[in-house]
């Protein structure tokens, strides 16, 4: 099976801004782009995305969950990073019209259609380290995709470290140098003990990992850091915070630091997880700081984690009411 996000649909939707406005939506091949060398995004990472799913339902529809919040992330994105201004309405057109398109390539559950919108700025100077593009692509990508836990969910091993992932007041953009920015800790995390991610808590406040949010479940409570400017506020989290309140559960956004985060860890019964567009939720089994490992709870994923991973996704397939409106029916 091809490793996840590398399979492609043939073509995709595609808009220009030049001059002050959008041109008209192009499906074009998504197998190359035309950029000059000198274009901003190669030089100065004016660069955002998102991340979404189509789900192919039992009755044969295909349902894209929290489109609008996608877009209204997108657009937060472009105007955080100075890109031009993405217009919502010919966004969720060119969505809608790409997936549509290639709605018989949506796999059925657990699989799903993954969607990636992103936008560049693509205006030739090299001289605009400190001012914006004024010209950007906008175009959205899809990749069919299979069961994230194909191989199996094993626990995760986090290591903290006492280190920011990116610049502070850029964590809640979804821009490639955020990630990249992460890349060092991660590889050198996995080298040096084995871990699958990087806990980022500077100056010991649990924020996130490379590239999912962290909640912490003790009893029925579960714990996460409050919105702020410093990490990705998560639509997937958001979700799952929601159904976690329809479940009857304490929801505590608010500061958590290292030492409440690994006292609470070992107590029996705890869990914790990363959330995000890929897995939904992740259990995460060991965490390690200051050279010593703390098992969370007994170390495997935990029953309220399963749980509230299978209300999303029976949410997502159809299996379940969407009483918070979150789908979008494309056909």
């Amino acid at each position: 099976m091809s490793a996840f996000g590398t399979v492609f649909a043939p073509e995709m939707s595609l808009a220009r801004y030049d001059q002050g406005q959008w041109s008209a939506t192009e499906f074009v091949s998504s197998d190359s782009l035309n950029l000059h060398p000198g274009a901003h995004v190669l030089h100065y990472s004016s660069t955002c995305f998102e991340g979404l799913k189509a789900f192919k339902h039992e009755d044969g529809s295909i349902n894209i969950f929290r489109m609008e919040q996608n877009i209204a992330r997108l657009i937060q994105s472009s105007e955080l990073l100075s890109l031009p201004p993405v217009n919502a309405g010919q966004l969720k057109l060119m969505i809608l019209d790409i997936v549509k398109r290639y709605a018989a390539d949506v796999p059925q559950p657990p699989g799903s259609m993954y969607i990636r919108p992103t936008h560049i700025g693509t205006e030739a100077s090299i001289g605009k380290a400190a001012a914006p593009s004024s010209t950007s692509l906008l175009y959205v990508l899809l990749s069919p995709v299979g069961d994230y836990f194909a191989s199996g969910s094993k626990p995760l091993r986090l290591l903290l470290a006492d280190e920011t992932r990116c610049a502070s007041h850029m964590g809640m953009v979804k821009s490639g140098g955020n990630y990249a920015s992460a890349l060092q800790p991660i590889l050198k995390a996995r080298q040096s003990v084995q871990a699958d991610q990087v806990l980022f808590c500077p100056g010991g406040d649990v924020q996130e990992t490379g590239a999912a949010n962290f909640l912490l479940i003790d009893g029925n409570e579960i714990i996460t850091k409050s919105l702020d400017s410093s990490f990705l506020h998560g639509i997937t989290r958001h979700s799952i915070l929601t159904l976690a309140r329809d479940r009857g559960m304490t929801v505590s956004e608010r500061a958590l630091s290292v030492d409440e985060l690994l006292e609470r860890a070992q107590k029996p019964g705890a869990e914790a997880a990363l959330s995000g567009t890929a897995a939904v939720l992740t259990s995460v089994g060991t965490l390690i700081h200051d050279g010593k490992e703390y098992t969370v709870g007994d170390g495997e994923a935990g029953p309220i984690t399963n749980a509230l991973r299978q209300a999303l996704n029976d949410i997502q397939w159809g299996k379940a009411a969407d009483t918070h409106g979150w789908l979008t029916k494309v056909c």
